[in-house]
């Protein structure tokens, strides 16, 4: 079927609600982290085509940092977590205090590079968990990969190492403050998860939401 027209409003607010659990879930854990009250939202669930997905982050050639891993068990896909640069180093200089700290121009300080890596292990792993809790399925993140390169290089190589194609990717959008803190400062990111073609139906069906809702 062609997803893009079968998918409806319904089956993104379901989506956009799980990744609020899972926000709620990271929250907690970045709190006992940097031992500060944080607040973390998705602001927006989206459906793209594979093919717009490096465009609608800006080209293929925009410079990320991102955090890959691969999800096995009853709903195969990838998923990416993925901060603009200027982004990923904000949250790392709050983590690490060091204002000096830069993903700009390697070699990359290592504790920097632990740090972004314990981000991305904190939020896929929430969101993974909150989704298994919800769809009762059974779903088991690999290892996660550390990424710093162009957006092109870092999603295409993530999926052709693994043999996969994905026609299409759910866009999580997430943003992460202080509590008191504006918006205006939140450390802005995406999930990018991609279900392997099969796995749409079983998603929705476990989540009582027929594929042609």
């Amino acid at each position: 079927m062609d997803y893009l027209s079968g998918i409806t409003a319904r089956h993104m607010d379901i989506l956009k609600e799980i990744g609020n659990i899972g926000a709620g879930h990271s929250a907690t854990a970045l709190s006992k982290l940097l031992n500060k009250k944080i607040d973390m939202t998705v602001p927006d669930v989206k459906l793209v085509s594979f093919n717009e997905l490096t465009e609608w982050l800006g080209g293929p050639e925009v410079v990320v940092a991102s955090v890959f891993l691969r999800i096995e068990g009853d709903v195969p896909g990838s998923l990416f977590f993925v901060l603009a640069v200027e982004q990923a180093e904000r949250f790392v200089k709050q983590l690490i205090a060091d204002e000096d700290f830069s993903l700009k121009q390697p070699p990359f300080l290592e504790i920097g590079l632990s740090a972004f890596q314990e981000l991305g292990n904190i939020l896929t792993g929430s969101y993974l968990s909150s989704l298994s809790d919800l769809t009762k399925l059974d779903l088991y993140p690999s290892v996660p990969a550390l990424s710093i390169d162009m957006f092109g290089a870092v999603i295409s190589h993530g999926l052709i190492e693994l043999s996969q194609v994905s026609d299409y990717a759910i866009i999580i959008d997430t943003a992460i403050k202080e509590e008191d803190q504006s918006e205006n400062v939140s450390v802005k990111g995406h999930f990018f998860l991609l279900p392997d073609p099969e796995s749409f139906d079983i998603l929705f069906a476990a989540l009582g939401v027929n594929s042609d809702a």
